[in-house]
This record gives structure tokens, sequence and C-alpha cells, in this order.
């Protein structure tokens, strides 16, 4: 069952939808000009559609989640509220727009809105590179913590957002080590987070 949301939630949704990232309020704020505070956070929060953590006094990160980027789709064929203004009549038109567009050609929200980050697609064929340096055959399991050194220096920020764009095409498996006795200080500071899960592990089929 859907909740119905405020025009305030799916801003949010839809802001976390662009930079498809996870993002703090102060970064969020400066590309955007949207901070997800009170309310909207905890409904958010609540409903499961956007993971939020905070350090000390530090701004609140967000992500949005699995459900939310369903939740995100599912929108673009909201319809049209009353008197929306100017704004709002162009707004839920490319959204239907998308809508369609998505059904036609069978893609995915993540296709089209993916983290911006230095490398670009130059990152993720690093990415694959250095998973076929270390896979034994396409689909067996990496350890993040071995396949992080390989990537030139990239910035974490810049790999953690590729490997979830990747994860959300479904074009790389990422998965918690099932051993945790096993899993070392290394695999936990390589680990990316998604979902509340650190995931230590890759797979790429037919990489």
């Amino acid at each position: 069952m859907n909740h119905r949301l405020t025009s305030q939630d799916i801003s949010a949704l839809f802001t976390l939808m662009a930079v498809a990232r996870e993002i703090d309020n102060t970064e969020l704020a400066e590309a955007t000009g949207i901070r997800i505070t009170g309310d909207v956070r905890r409904r958010l929060n609540d409903l499961g559609l956007v993971s939020s953590s905070r350090t000390g006094n530090k701004p609140y990160v967000h992500d949005l989640t699995d459900k939310g980027w369903v939740r995100c789709r599912t929108e673009l064929a909201a319809q049209r509220p009353a008197r929306p203004g100017y704004y709002g009549y162009a707004f839920f038109a490319v959204l239907n727009s998308l809508d369609r567009f998505f059904d036609r050609e069978n893609r995915q929200l993540a296709d089209v809105f993916q983290p911006e980050v230095d490398g670009g697609d130059n990152l993720e064929a690093q990415i694959r590179s250095a998973y076929r340096k270390l896979a034994p055959r396409p689909g067996e399991w990496v350890h993040l913590a071995r396949l992080r050194p390989l990537l030139n220096g990239a910035s974490r920020e810049d790999v953690d957002g590729v490997l979830k764009a990747l994860g959300r095409r479904q074009e790389v498996t990422l998965a918690p080590n099932p051993d945790r006795k096993s899993v070392t200080a290394d695999d936990r500071a390589a680990a990316v987070r998604i979902g509340g899960d650190d995931n230590h592990l890759i797979a790429i089929e037919g990489s």
C-alpha cells in the first residue's frame, strides 16, 4: 500500500533521486536548495523510503532506499493535482512523459539518474577492469577491500556512487560477507553501505 505523501515528501524523494547518492543536508541545500528535516525526514524514514543518519552535531546524511527508488518510479505516473501552478503543470507533464518513456523503452530510473562523479564512465570502466583482474571467473565474489586500491585513487564518495548506480541497474551484485567472523577491519573500511547494510563483496556477471 502506498501511503499518501505531501508535496514536500515527494520533492525530497525526487531531489535524492536526482543526486542519486548519499548526501548530507548542507551539500544537498547547496546543490538543490532543499534540506530534508523535521517531519519530512521522520515520515520518509518511518516509511522506509529514505535512510538518514547523523554523527554528533553534523548534518543529517540521507540516501534513497530501494523502496524509495520504487516509490519515485510510481510517482512519475501520479495524477496532476488541482491548480498546481505554472511550474506544477510543466513538472507533471515532464514526469508523465518520463513514465511513458521508461515503459516504452523498458528502462530503469538508474539508467538516467546517476551520481555526478569525477571520472564518470571511466570510473565504471576502472571498476569493471579491477574486478576482472581479481575474479577467477565472472560472477565470483570479490572483496571490495581488494578492489578499491586498484581504482587509481578515486574518492570513496565517487566509487560508492558508481557502485550504487550499477547495483540499481542490476549490473553488479553487492552483498555483506555471510561469514561475519571473517570480516576484517579492511573489509569494514571498504564496505559500501546500502539500506542500512554494509556490503563487503561485489560480483559482476559477464564482466
